[in-house]
């Protein structure tokens, strides 16, 4: 073979290497398996950070959750492997438009229902799935089970050791729902069997390919990728505040947030969970014209025998304003005969006729909450509430009144356009002013007539 013929053969090799490279690239970008993690009914799991929208959760993060997960959750593990999973399939086959008997995913539903803190990675990456195994065995320091649904009822647990079992799951593309409420059928089989034995599980689903990865990649043929609207989503209702009434039997304190986390010993739990179902127990809140207290009142949280969050409201009025003013004075945690006291009066208050409302309130980034010093018990915890409002007079009725809300008008990001604007109206005002300015000649010399003479009056 020649020098020219083994430079060809060689740019040859190069060019196809480089597009199998390129195509391997693609298919890892679009190839993402879903990832759902939950406990058993009563046991806990950290409140994980959910991914942004369109992330993809390398291997890396994965590693990261389960270690964070298993920090708490029970360390009997269910692997539930599907040999492929898509989030196409929880739309197309899940009861998520509200039909439930039409669901291919009951028990899966069920049990994320019952769990605490659920974590639901909707796109993982497919090489990430292929080694969740290998991570939960390096977590848990112990070899992988694999067992057959057909012996479980020969299975007997031990809840002194950690236990990893694997489920295999198969998967084809003909009959896909029966197939899927097959494997639905045989995890519900799995968990009743550690609900029989009474052991706190940790179970993990997913996938260890996608199942539709070809119709996700006709952006190298130009198309945009995309979903197409199946049908329209049934608002879900929202839940109703915690009303608290007066010795007449009268609303006089109002209370909504979409999460009250609280943070101890580095474990954190929802607090809001429990109060806006009916059974909140807020014995020793008090109410009058010019004082609130609402008391809410938990047993057996945070490894703590009780715990009563006190949001402590107070109507004072202010001559520069001229008006009555509703102050949440202090947020106070009374637990096991200890005291933990957050000063909130400096961010906290609206106008006593309007309630108080703020996306977040937090004793740690931009707090709201302060602890009332540095060596009080306020220290050891972490507040953070998402979505809070709160009415602690002039309540008339179970609905809010106006929001006073914790954001001014003026905010950072409209200062910014403001002064932006000024200064492009600042430069074309300058120019229209510049261009005003110029003058033109009004005469002009010709060089067949005499010269033009102009006085230096002109």
């Amino acid at each position: 073979m020649t020098e020219v013929g083994m430079r060809r053969s060689s740019l040859s090799t190069m060019a196809f290497t480089s597009v199998l490279l390129f195509i391997c690239s693609i298919y890892s970008c679009y190839a993402q398996a879903p990832l759902l993690m939950w406990t058993s009914d009563g046991s806990n799991m950290p409140h994980l950070a959910q991914p942004t929208a369109g992330q993809t959760v390398s291997g890396g993060q994965l590693a990261s959750y389960l270690k964070s997960a298993l920090s708490i959750a029970p360390h009997n593990v269910l692997l539930f492997l599907q040999d492929k999973l898509s989030m196409e399939d929880f739309t197309m086959y899940g009861g998520v438009f509200g039909n439930k008997q039409d669901s291919a995913f009951l028990n899966v539903e069920s049990a994320l229902q019952t769990s605490s803190s659920p974590l639901v990675l909707p796109a993982l990456d497919w090489s990430a799935s292929h080694s969740i195994l290998e991570l939960l065995q390096e977590e848990l320091g112990i070899p992988a089970v694999h067992i057959d649904p057909s012996t479980l009822k020969e299975i007997k647990l031990n809840t002194a050791q950690p236990s990893l079992l694997a489920v295999h799951l198969p998967y084809t593309g003909d009959r896909t729902k029966e197939l899927l409420l097959k494997n639905d059928a045989i995890i519900g089989e799995v968990l009743d069997m550690f609900k029989s034995q009474d052991v706190p599980y940790t179970a993990v689903y997913t996938g260890l390919k996608p199942s539709r990865v070809i119709e996700d990649t006709p952006v190298m043929a130009g198309h945009s990728v995309g979903r197409s609207l199946l049908q329209a989503p049934s608002e879900s209702p929202v839940k109703p505040p915690l009303v608290v009434n007066s010795t007449e039997g009268k609303p006089c304190i109002l209370l909504w947030a979409d999460t009250l986390l609280a943070t101890y010993s580095g474990i954190q739990v929802d607090l809001a969970r429990s109060i806006f179902n009916g059974s909140a127990n807020v014995t020793d809140s008090v109410c009058n014209n010019t004082l609130s207290r609402l008391v809410l009142n938990y047993q057996n949280v945070l490894n703590l025998r009780s715990l009563r969050l006190i949001f402590s409201m107070r109507k004072i009025f202010f001559p520069v304003s001229a008006r009555d003013w509703s102050v949440v004075e202090q947020v106070v945690l009374e637990y096991d005969g200890q005291r933990a006291i957050f000063n909130a009066s400096r961010g906290i208050y609206s106008p006593a006729e309007y309630s108080f409302h703020c996306q977040s309130v937090s004793s740690a980034q931009s707090p709201l909450l302060v602890p009332r010093s540095a060596t009080d018990n306020a220290t050891q915890w972490t507040l953070s509430f998402t979505d809070f409002q709160i009415q602690g007079f002039n309540v008339t009725g179970e609905n809010f009144s106006y929001a006073s809300d914790c954001a001014g008008f003026f905010t950072p990001g409209i200062w910014m356009g403001l002064l932006t604007s000024l200064l492009m109206v600042f430069i074309l005002t300058y120019g229209l002013h510049m261009i005003m300015q110029i003058r033109t000649m009004d005469r002009f010399d010709d060089p067949k007539g005499p010269a033009i003479s102009v006085p230096q009056s002109e």
